[in-house]
């Protein structure tokens, strides 16, 4: 069901596939006994094939609010939504028609109550039923529609678009456990750029970030900055190419430019650049995690990449070997490759700390030692500078 159909119908490998029946989960349970039941808000069963697991979900139907008090928060959010229905209830109640198809396993056919494989075709995200109402319900809807709509290539109805660019206050509700999971899926499946150009356009990027979009709205020798698109490229390259992206690593590329500030503001009032960036890195983190929480596993090895930039700028003599051996240093070292590319930092930095990783034991030994003396020699010279004479 849902976008594992939609993905086939694409042509497309799908992450996953799901189940919905008419069975309830205790049901399901009673069948296979490789299953566990989940969830408070709706019960899922999980079915467990070796490390492989299949998500069933029963029918679900429309809730009548008479019945068991109260369905909705004052600004339309639901509260409660676990009553069983129907397959035709359950297909009306989804989010977008593209995602509202059933394979029907009994005669191999697509079942398709919400007009969803017309939608498919055109390539149109439409909700289902009144959008302002559906995205009240649940905010994130939003973010799911700009999610879809770079993921698939699709344009979004215009009707379902309009809301978007009024209705972004809404996602200050949400809790920020809950938007974590939502910023992952939105950067970490292969189309992060489109995603953030696009919740950019609606202007819900500052919603979820807003300490780097306003830092994201000043030019710097009078360009833009271009950090965070450089970094989601990179993320999106890495994806297709099967290879590992840690969250931390995505978090620390969409706030480092608010740290980086920050840090420069804190360096201008006296601090050093290890400590003003270990300020600066806690205080953006602090803000960030009442709107999108970043689990501590993840934060610390942020701040982590961040400081040990200034480490790899002072290159030369035995620190720099001792670096190569720090185990955020390869993470540390990309993030590095990612500001000389976007003009941070001098692109022979980055080249510097290539060529040292790739020369053996008696280079490295080398280039340290002539790092460390170019790095004496340019602090003597400064240290010998005159002073202007007073007028």
């Amino acid at each position: 069901m849902g976008g594992g159909v939609r993905d086939l119908l694409l042509g497309r490998e799908p992450k996953d596939f799901d189940v919905a029946t008419d069975a309830h989960p205790e049901d399901v349970r009673r069948v296979f006994r490789n299953c566990r039941l989940i969830g408070r808000r709706f019960r899922l069963a999980h079915v467990h094939f070796g490390r492989e697991i299949i998500e069933v979900a029963t029918f679900r139907g429309m809730h009548d609010a008479s019945e068991e008090g109260k369905r909705e928060s004052e600004n339309g959010m639901l509260l409660r939504d676990n009553v069983y229905g129907t397959l035709e209830e359950d297909a009306l109640r989804r989010d977008f028609t593209v995602n509202a198809l059933y394979y029907n396993i009994e005669d191999f056919s697509v079942v398709d109550y919400a007009g969803g494989m017309k939608d498919l075709e055109s390539g149109v995200l439409r909700l289902l039923g009144d959008p302002e109402q559906r995205y009240r319900e649940d905010p994130v809807r939003m973010l799911r529609a700009a999610r879809f709509a770079a993921k698939l290539g699709f344009s979004i109805n215009p009707a379902c678009e309009r809301p978007l660019f009024e209705l972004g206050d809404l996602l200050e509700g949400v809790p920020a456990a809950r938007l974590f999971e939502e910023v992952l899926k939105l950067f970490l499946g292969g189309t992060a750029v489109h995603a953030f150009e696009k919740l950019r356009h609606y202007g819900l990027f500052g919603h979820l970030f807003p300490d780097t979009e306003d830092s994201l709205s000043h030019e710097e020798h009078d360009f833009p900055i271009t950090f965070v698109t450089r970094g989601l490229q990179n993320t999106d390259t890495r994806v297709r190419e099967d290879k590992p992206v840690t969250p931390a690593f995505l978090f620390a590329v969409l706030l480092w430019e608010p740290a980086r500030l920050l840090a420069r503001e804190l360096e201008e009032q006296g601090k050093s650049k290890y400590d003003a960036m270990q300020q600066a890195g806690g205080e953006i983190i602090s803000r960030q995690v009442a709107r999108v929480s970043i689990p501590k596993r993840f934060s610390l090895q942020m701040r982590e990449i961040w400081t040990l930039q200034h480490r790899l700028e002072q290159r030369g003599g035995k620190r720099s070997m001792r670096l190569l051996g720090h185990p955020r240093f390869r993470a540390a070292y990309d993030f590095l490759l990612l500001r000389a590319e976007s003009g941070e930092v001098e692109q022979e930095l980055a080249d510097w700390w290539t060529q040292f990783q790739e020369a053996g034991e008696e280079g490295r030994g080398q280039m340290a030692a002539t790092a460390g003396a170019d790095g004496k020699k340019k602090r003597r010279r400064r240290r010998r500078r005159k002073k202007p004479a007073a007028e």
